[in-house]
């Protein structure tokens, strides 16, 4: 669900709780609205996490099967229902990695040939992170999620999520640094 920016976040946990309500009396129309909406993000949070789309999409749907089975997962004082969607699906993208790392079928996609270098650059540096600094940064900075969503997302109190935050932003610092520049010079960043 998006935030307006008049809503506070204790009026969104209301929302969502109120929207959820629906769900969990199995309201499939609601579920259809929340999946359509939320889908691609999570699918693009996925494929970052995982670096194979079908995987991605695997886990994607494994996640919103495992949350309309259980729907009662849900708790709005834990945090957003963006927040339990993420988590749940870091979750499931977790043990998919552990299913199948233990039958030597982790596969990742190549980068796709038409990138310009720049993206190629940062998408590269990006992916010299540990997975648990890819995943934190996403869901804050591409995501834009709150550190209170991150708690939840991540199950950590908020000084670890800033602490963790502030790590892999250094990490990323310094790949970056680490990564020629075709241009010549020193990257920046902004």
């Amino acid at each position: 669900m998006l935030l307006h920016p008049k809503y506070t976040l204790e009026s969104q946990l209301f929302d969502d709780w109120e929207f959820w309500k629906k769900v969990i009396h199995g309201d499939a129309e609601a579920f259809d609205t929340w999946y359509r909406e939320s889908a691609p993000r999570l699918r693009s949070f996925l494929r970052h996490v995982l670096g194979n789309e079908h995987a991605a999409e695997d886990v994607m749907q494994e996640t919103f099967t495992h949350i309309w089975r259980q729907p009662q997962g849900f708790d709005p004082e834990r945090g957003t229902l963006r927040g339990y969607l993420f988590g749940a699906a870091r979750r499931q993208a977790a043990e998919w990695t552990r299913r199948n790392s233990l039958t030597g079928e982790l596969v990742h996609d190549p980068p796709a040939p038409d990138h310009l270098d720049t993206a190629s650059i940062v998408a590269d540096a990006f992916a010299r992170l540990r997975s648990e600094q890819r995943t934190i940064l996403w869901l804050r900075e591409v995501e834009g999620q709150s550190y209170a969503e991150l708690a939840a997302v991540l199950d950590v109190p908020v000084g670890t999520v800033r602490s963790r935050l502030f790590a892999a932003r250094e990490a990323l610092r310094a790949v970056w640094h680490s990564t020629p520049n075709p241009a010549g010079g020193p990257h920046e960043l902004r």
